[in-house]
Parts: structure tokens; C-alpha cells; sequence
């Protein structure tokens, strides 16, 4: 069993440009993660996502992935990913199980990809008839996000959500797992914020004791400035810091709800999209001008042409590789 926690300290000092780049486990062929966002639609209302806000938007319109686009992302990271790509994450502004076809397109992903897939989901609608399929299929690794050890600090947290719901869910994956023989990992994270720290022991020895094979302790992010009292409370804390540049644009694309291919994963306002990746690839856009500039800016600290991730405060909460233990790793270690 292991403990990943995503908060991490730097230096006052801004590392030297050589210390960013592609390198160790980072590739500039192909992204090293795909992130597959499949919906914007979302059973909870958490009170850490802006999704209850997203909802309210002009951005939202409770968009659904074609499945002939998962397909082709599918196809092309089978045919330019090997050895370059680490993972495929299906995740989402929503819950991915809520998709009419999430479960059809997450097998196609884990029969065809010929690279490691992986599924975050919150859990509460993973009936056995369906989680089954999953792991007939070798989805290899589920990633529940939970955030509370009791029901009551849950209900405040993952709004209309039931954690005895959730946990019965879990729990019976993990049955399942173990009566089939199946191979799939299971994870269990947990973001902790003000409603919920006093509960990260109780929550990491539990699911310890459950047989999970990791338990993720995630630091509360902004989710690129969205949740605007997060944001805050990160721009203050990082006043005298000297701003280091995001390991997204080195390791990882999205491709969003809409059909679009975007380079951050928390992004509510569409403000990272690259291209319509009907009309594009992702080798395509990884090797543009457009990347590069979204480069160069975060290694010269220069954002006037990218305000997005100019006006972001999450750049801390990203990892390069040789600054210790995280997501990326624990995923590695899951494959071996």
C-alpha cells in the first residue's frame, strides 16, 4: 500500500530553464497522458468543483463525447503512443459512468490503446452489472474520489451524494475483483480541505484495511482560478514566490466534452482549447507553433499571449519528474 500526496514545497528561487523540458518519462512525440473528458453532465454538486457554478454558465450545455472520437484518439495513441504515452485517463467536468456509452468507449480504450487505462470516477453509480463488464474488460486501474471517512462530512462535501452508497460500491469492487481474479487496481483519493482534514487518518487507514491499492491525499486546488475563494487564498500564499513553469504542456492533452483538444485539464471555460479534433490530430497540434509558444511562455515567465495560464495559481500543484513522488509515479508503479 502506498500514500501519494499531490502538495509539494519549492524553492524561493526560480530553478534554471534546464531543469524544464522533455525528459525522464516526458516525451515532445506524443503527450505522456491523454486525459478523455467525456461529459460536463455530474450527478453531485461538490463543494470544491465548480461544477454547481459551470452549470449555472454559457459554457454548459450537458455536452456528451461522440464515442467515434474516442475511437479515433483510441486509434492514434495505438499507432504514435506506444512507449511514449503512460497512461489513458478517462475523467471529467462530470462523472464519466453517466455517459450512455462511457463504459462501451473505456473498453475500447483498455482493448485497443495497448497502453495503461485508467477511469476516475465518484463512485456512486457503478452497479455490478456494468463494473463487471469494466473488469471483463481489464480496465486496469479505477480511481474512486471519496474525501470524507464519515457520512456526514461527506453529504457536506460531495453534495447529494450518500457515502454508505459509495463505500457499499467500493467495497463491492474490491469483492469483485478478488472472486474474479481480475487485475484492475483500485484507488481511493481524497481532497482535503478545512470540512475534512481532521478525517485523513481514519480515511487512509480504512481503505488500507479494505485492500485498496493505493490511497491518493490530494492538496485543494483553484481549478485554474474557478473556484475564486481557492484562488485567493493561493495567489496570497504565493505573492513573494517566483512563479516556476506547468508540466502540462510538456506531459499531457485533453480532449474535452465538445470535441476540442485542450491542454489543461481543469479548464471550465474553454479557455485552453487548441483544435477541433475532427479536423486534427493529436500529433498534430503536440508538435505546433501554438505548443511551443504555450512553452517558451512558461519557461520565460511571460504570459501576455497565454492568459490563461497566466491568471492560473495551480502552478504549483503540478509535478515535474525529478520533484518527487506523484500521480505519475504511483500510475508507474500500478503497471509493474
Amino acid at each position: 500500500m502506498s500514500t501519494v500526496s499531490d502538495s509539494h514545497s519549492h524553492d524561493m528561487q526560480r530553478k534554471p530553464i534546464e531543469e524544464y523540458g522533455f525528459y525522464g518519462r516526458l516525451s515532445s512525440d506524443f503527450p505522456s497522458q491523454v486525459i478523455i473528458d467525456v461529459t460536463e453532465v455530474c450527478n453531485l454538486a461538490c463543494v470544491h468543483c465548480p461544477h454547481p457554478e459551470f452549470k449555472k454558465s454559457d459554457y454548459y450545455d450537458t455536452r456528451y463525447l461522440d464515442p467515434e472520437l474516442n475511437k479515433k484518439i483510441v486509434d492514434e495513441i495505438k499507432e504514435l503512443g506506444q512507449n511514449k504515452t503512460q497512461y489513458i485517463r478517462y475523467s471529467s467536468e462530470g462523472e464519466p459512468l453517466i455517459h450512455p456509452k462511457g463504459y462501451e468507449m473505456i473498453e475500447y480504450a483498455t482493448r485497443n490503446s495497448g497502453v495503461f487505462v485508467t477511469l476516475t470516477t465518484n463512485g456512486t453509480i457503478m452497479n455490478e452489472k456494468r463494473t463487471r463488464r469494466l473488469l471483463d474488460a481489464g480496465v486496469h486501474m479505477i480511481d474512486i474520489s471519496i474525501d470524507a471517512y464519515t457520512p456526514e462530512t461527506y453529504a457536506k462535501i460531495r453534495v447529494n451524494g450518500d457515502l454508505n452508497v459509495t463505500k457499499k460500491n467500493v467495497l463491492n469492487l474490491l469483492a469483485w475483483i478478488k472472486q474474479t481474479g481480475a487485475s484492475t487496481k483500485v484507488v481511493v483519493s481524497f481532497i482535503e480541505q478545512p470540512q475534512n482534514s481532521c478525517e485523513v487518518d481514519a480515511f487512509e487507514s480504512f481503505w488500507k484495511e479494505q485492500g485498496v491499492d493505493s490511497v491518493v491525499v490530494r492538496r485543494l486546488h483553484s481549478a485554474a482560478g474557478a473556484v475564486v475563494n481557492v484562488a485567493q487564498i493561493m495567489r496570497a500564499e504565493q505573492a513573494r514566490e517566483v512563479r516556476r513553469p506547468c508540466v502540462y504542456p510538456w506531459e499531457r492533452i485533453v480532449l474535452n466534452p465538445r470535441g476540442f483538444l485542450a491542454f489543461c485539464p481543469a479548464d471550465w471555460t474553454h479557455g485552453s482549447s487548441i483544435g477541433d479534433f475532427r479536423t486534427t490530430t493529436i500529433a498534430q497540434v503536440w508538435s505546433s507553433d501554438f505548443y511551443q509558444s504555450l512553452r517558451d511562455a512558461h519557461i520565460r515567465n511571460d504570459y501576455k499571449a497565454h492568459v490563461f495560464c497566466g491568471q492560473c495559481p495551480d502552478w504549483k500543484q503540478t509535478r515535474w519528474p525529478n520533484e518527487g513522488r506523484g500521480y505519475a509515479d504511483l500510475i508507474g508503479e500500478l503497471q509493474q
